[in-house]
């Protein structure tokens, strides 16, 4: 069930990156999915994105269902905050926070981001501990970080490049962007775009690499459906509903 929270949380500057002006980031916007683990309803996760003065606020929300719960319940919630960049520039990460209950585990972390000084502050709140560390100005939490991909122009054949902190270590991130492919939701039929991120720091792997998502082949990129390994089956996250319908 870790993989699913990687998957939900997968599901997104100073010296910031320019972006595609026909790849406006969509806000309000509220895309709510399905969480399946070979082929039965695990969970529900919603992502929210708001504006609120110069500031982006993205929300993600993942809850187990009731058949789930009477042996592995799992309640997150993610938040982050973007400060909103200029003309075709996305932004800027500014704060993040993080409460996990999966089962008996518990995580309550947070995360400070100082572009000018290109570092992070990390704080474990539970264990009471906090860390500094260097950041790139191509680093973005790992809520935002989505966003960030969906701001880019894609194209099949073709790597884009991000870093990655999830409050523990940052990860330094290839995008490889696959192919177009059009696929059938509950929503309605999607012509997308397939990336793959690799993630990698010193050396290390997160425990779920397989990790696949479809972003619709328009100017918004919505993620419409994310898949990876579980150590049984597959995990898929399915869009199913929100503010974003296929337009006929």
């Amino acid at each position: 069930m870790k993989n699913l929270a990687l998957l939900a949380l997968c599901t997104a500057l100073m010296l910031p990156f320019s972006v595609s002006k026909a790849s406006a980031l969509n806000a309000p916007e509220r895309l709510v999915y399905e969480v399946s683990w070979t082929g039965v309803k695990a969970a529900t996760t919603v992502h929210e994105v708001a504006v609120k003065g110069d500031e982006f606020h993205f929300v993600s929300t993942t809850r187990s269902a009731p058949w789930v719960n009477t042996f592995f319940s799992v309640n997150d919630r993610a938040e982050s905050v973007l400060t909103r960049g200029l003309g075709d520039r996305f932004g800027t990460p500014k704060y993040y926070w993080q409460k996990n209950n999966q089962g008996s585990h518990r995580a309550l972390k947070e995360a400070h981001f100082d572009p000018l000084k290109l570092r992070v502050e990390g704080r474990d709140l539970l264990k009471k501990t906090t860390k500094t560390e260097a950041i790139s100005a191509r680093t973005y939490d790992s809520l935002s970080c989505i966003y960030f991909v969906r701001s880019l122009d894609l194209v099949p054949g073709k790597s884009v490049y991000l870093d990655i902190y999830d409050c523990k270590r940052i990860w330094s991130t290839e995008v490889k962007v696959l192919r177009r492919e059009e696929i059938v939701t509950p929503v309605g039929r999607f012509k997308t775009i397939v990336v793959k991120p690799l993630l990698k720091a010193n050396g290390a792997t997160p425990k779920s690499t397989d990790l696949t998502i479809w972003l619709s082949d328009d100017s918004l990129r919505i993620p419409v459906m994310m898949t990876t390994k579980a150590k049984v089956g597959k995990i898929t996250a399915m869009l199913v509903g929100g503010s974003y319908w296929p337009q006929s």
